[in-house]
This record gives C-alpha cells, sequence and structure tokens, in this order.
C-alpha cells in the first residue's frame, strides 16, 4: 500500500511537505504533526460518500419549517442557548475546559430526552460503563433507557446505531474516536475530521440530533481542525471560574438559532441546576456606596443581565504602570484609561489599573464602557459610587457617550432589581416610551459630565479638573 508522510496543522488542518514552526494559514505556532497518509484514507472517504451514484432535490417551498419539529427540553437554559429546543437530525459541539462540566451536562440531557419508546445512546471513549454508572448514581439519573457504549471504532458505533433506532446520540469526546482504516492515532487532525464527517452524516440520514463533546487549545478553543466547527451546526463554549460554582454555557455558532443567547447553571453535588434570577449572581456582592464598583445592564441575546464592573487604581511599584483585566477585554482597557486621562484629567499614567467582572461573566458589550470609566474614576479618587445606580453607554475617544441598542429593555431589568437611578447616553433617552417604575433616568453627553453624576458629592469630586 503507497505511503507518504505529511505534516498537519492541528488547528487548521493545513497539509505541509515538511515541518514548518508556524502555520501560514493560521498563524499557529509549533501546531504542525507528522502524519501517514495511504491509500486507505481515500478508499474511508469514498466508503463514506458513495452510498448512491445520484443525488436527490426537493423543491424548497415543500421542505417543512424545522421550528415546527423541534424537541423540547425540560432543561430551559439549554434549550434558550439552542434557539428553543431541539433540532432532529443536528450535530452539536460542546468545548470546555477539563472539569468544567460537560459531561456533566450531557448525562442529564440523556436523562432529559430518554424514555420508554426513547432510547438514547452515549458513547464514551474516556470512562468506563461503571464510571458513567457512579456519576449518574451521584446525579440521582434513572439510566434504565440510557444505554452506555464504551467503544472508539467509529464503525463499530455506527453499525450500533444503524441498528437501532435512538433518540439522542452522544459522543464523549470526538477526539478519542478513531477510524481503524486511516492510519492516524486517534486525536490527529485526520480521524476527528473524519469521524465528524461520519456522524454528521448519520444524524442527517437518520434525522437522530448528535451531541458532541470536545477538549479544548490553551486559548480556549475547540482542539482539532477548524473544519470541525464548520462541520457541525451548533458550536457552545461552557466557561467558569474553577472556584466558583457558576457555569455560563456559551453560543459561538447556532444555524437554527442566535449566538448571543447564554444559559446560566449552578454547579453542585446533584450536577447542573438551572439558576431562575441570574442578575442576582453578578450583583449579589454590591454593597452600598462601595467604591471603585458600577452596575451595568448587559444584554446577552433577548436576555438582560446586570453585572457589577470592579476597578482597582493603586500607584505602581514598577517603573511600567499594568493594565489588568479579568472578563474584560485589555484593549478595551487601555483606550478607556486613556481616555479618562485625556478628557477628564486624572493622572493614571503612574497607576495600576486592575479590573474585572463578577460572577465570571466575559463582558465583551461595548455598553459596558461608561460603567467601567465610572468605576476608575471612583477608585483613583476614592470616591464611592452612589447607591442604587446603573450606567450605561459605549464611549467614543473624544469623551462623548453613545447611545446603544434595546436601552428600555435593559433599563426595565434594573427597576424589577430595585436599582433607583441609571445614567444613560443623552441621544438615547428618545426611546424609552413605557414607565420604568421608580427609575430616575439621567441624561449625560459625555464623560466628564457622567462622573460628575455618578459619584458621590464629596471635596475630592469637586476639585477634580473635570469642567
Amino acid at each position: 500500500m503507497k505511503q507518504k508522510t505529511v505534516f498537519k496543522c492541528s488547528e487548521c488542518g493545513k497539509d505541509s511537505p515538511k515541518w514548518q514552526g508556524r502555520c501560514d494559514d493560521c498563524g499557529a505556532w509549533n501546531s504542525f504533526i507528522e502524519e501517514v497518509q495511504s491509500t486507505s484514507v481515500f478508499l474511508a472517504h469514498k466508503q463514506t460518500t458513495s452510498k448512491s451514484l445520484s443525488a436527490t432535490a426537493k423543491p424548497l417551498n415543500q421542505v417543512g419549517s424545522e421550528e415546527d419539529r423541534r424537541i423540547p427540553l425540560k432543561m430551559g437554559e439549554l434549550a434558550r442557548v439552542l434557539g428553543g429546543g431541539l433540532v432532529p437530525g443536528s450535530i452539536t459541539l460542546i468545548g470546555g475546559e477539563p472539569g468544567i462540566g460537560k459531561s456533566t451536562l450531557l448525562l442529564q440531557l440523556c436523562a432529559d430526552l430518554a424514555g420508554p419508546h426513547h432510547a438514547v445512546y452515549y458513547i464514551s471513549g474516556e470512562e468506563s460503563h461503571r464510571q458513567i454508572n457512579l456519576r449518574a448514581v451521584r446525579l440521582g439519573i434513572d439510566g434504565s433507557h440510557i444505554h452506555v457504549v464504551s467503544e472508539t471504532d467509529i464503525n463499530a458505533c455506527l453499525a450500533l446505531l444503524n441498528s437501532q433506532t435512538p433518540a439522542l446520540v452522544v459522543a464523549d469526546s470526538v477526539q478519542t474516536l478513531f477510524a481503524p482504516e486511516i492510519d492516524s492515532a486517534p486525536g490527529s487532525v485526520t480521524q476527528v475530521r473524519e469521524c465528524a464527517i461520519r456522524l454528521m452524516n448519520y444524524a442527517k440520514d437518520s434525522e437522530v440530533p448528535v451531541f458532541l463533546s470536545g477538549h479544548v487549545n490553551k486559548e480556549g478553543l475547540v482542539a482539532g481542525p477548524r473544519v470541525l466547527e464548520h462541520v457541525v451546526d451548533t458550536v457552545m463554549y461552557m466557561e467558569g471560574e474553577k472556584y466558583n460554582s457558576y457555569r455560563i454555557l456559551r453560543s459561538a455558532k447556532n444555524r437554527f438559532g442566535s449566538v448571543s443567547e447564554v444559559g446560566i447553571f449552578s454547579m453542585n453535588d446533584r450536577g447542573l441546576a438551572e439558576v431562575s434570577n441570574p442578575s442576582s449572581i453578578f450583583i449579589g456582592e454590591h454593597e452600598e456606596d462601595s467604591e471603585g464598583a458600577c452596575v451595568v445592564p448587559l444584554l446577552e441575546g433577548t436576555r438582560p443581565l446586570l453585572v457589577e464592573l470592579q476597578a482597582l487604581v493603586s500607584p505602581s511599584i514598577f517603573g511600567l504602570p499594568r493594565r489588568t483585566a479579568s472578563g474584560f477585554d485589555s484593549a478595551r482597557l487601555i483606550m478607556l484609561a486613556a481616555v479618562i486621562t485625556r478628557r477628564v484629567f486624572l493622572k493614571l499614567g503612574d497607576k495600576d489599573i486592575i479590573v474585572s467582572s463578577t460572577g465570571g461573566i466575559k463582558v465583551t458589550e461595548p455598553a459596558a464602557d461608561l460603567a467601567l470609566t465610572i468605576a476608575i474614576a471612583s477608585s483613583a479618587l476614592a470616591v464611592s459610587v452612589k447607591s442604587k445606580l446603573v450606567a450605561i453607554g459605549e464611549i467614543g475617544l473624544s469623551g462623548e457617550i453613545r447611545p446603544v441598542a434595546d436601552l428600555e429593555r435593559r433599563l426595565k431589568e434594573a427597576s424589577r432589581l430595585g436599582f433607583k437611578t441609571a445614567i444613560v447616553p443623552k441621544r438615547g433617552v428618545k426611546e424609552i416610551k413605557s414607565d420604568l417604575g421608580g427609575l430616575r433616568v439621567i441624561p449625560a453627553s459625555n464623560v466628564k459630565q457622567a462622573i460628575r453624576l455618578a459619584l458621590v458629592e464629596t471635596e475630592a469630586v469637586q476639585k477634580t479638573p473635570t469642567d
């Protein structure tokens, strides 16, 4: 059998006749892995693709809507991220760090759908039957209708699935599966791509939803070729801090729904529990008149979330001041620090600035600029932020506050949680049409005015040259 040696990038799957230190396509370093290719690779591909010599076509108006065929789930947070339910024939990839709760979530999903007439098949290449049973007992799951398959051969798994009529198939994880006719180790670029394509073909042909669990690399993305993310219909990531019990399920790709939705869970000894009031976990430790902290109403998909942003400004011990961010974009922090220095005239050039978001949530929305700016100014002046206050707005380089989308929905959530004052962009006040209860809305046109309005009136604030 003719063989040849090639080098493949483990990040994007690019082929190279020789080893390279850096991939020209994706820019990854030390990602090329030596693999032996033979004619069996092409034979395997031919076996999976040549099911018939002719293709079939159907008019688009005769195809039924997938929205009417969604499978409802008892886990409301998971259904929200999926777009309202589980679509038959879809294939979903869940990534996350080791121990974050991927296998727990998948086992709870199996228990959600399993029933007397709905058998669920759980393919595990990392754990034995006994280990999975121990987790099911701990979670209080009745596994009478969950069939565990401890197998890594993709051909054996597909042969078993084709002889049954499962309601759901879970593969944990896709990096442990392999095709024996391909001369590569499990987890290699070729193996992961081939196994994912075969599972995709099975899902589309049988109309059975398939879930894949994937390892992540040091950048936090699913390990393996990027083609894996293009093959599947939905890509979800589970996030959370190691010493925090809360987990955030975020969608990065979804062909059947929005990619902005998030699901929030709490990890306990009985598994992952849904959080009914997610804003409470992000502002639960907010104290009255706290220094260096401000609350912002964010919008994750259709759900408003109130998140507290904290900042600490202290004199720099070393020569070069540091800008450290946890849960916030570091480049955005540098820009906001420069705006405060130039437009508000607060000297931050010789001070360290450390910011973080509570609850482990990653804040990517520019609408959080104003709240973080107020928190930084509060810490730099050692002045507390007024109690029961929220701030929202995007800040430009000239110090102006730009309007944000869905301002009224954000403010309604703040009013529901008992906040009394909201500082908003002046140009966005016209969007507010309905009553906000006891929430007082204060418009601000620039960052200097917003800081004056947000901080408690003290001598330090009055002497600040912000006029």
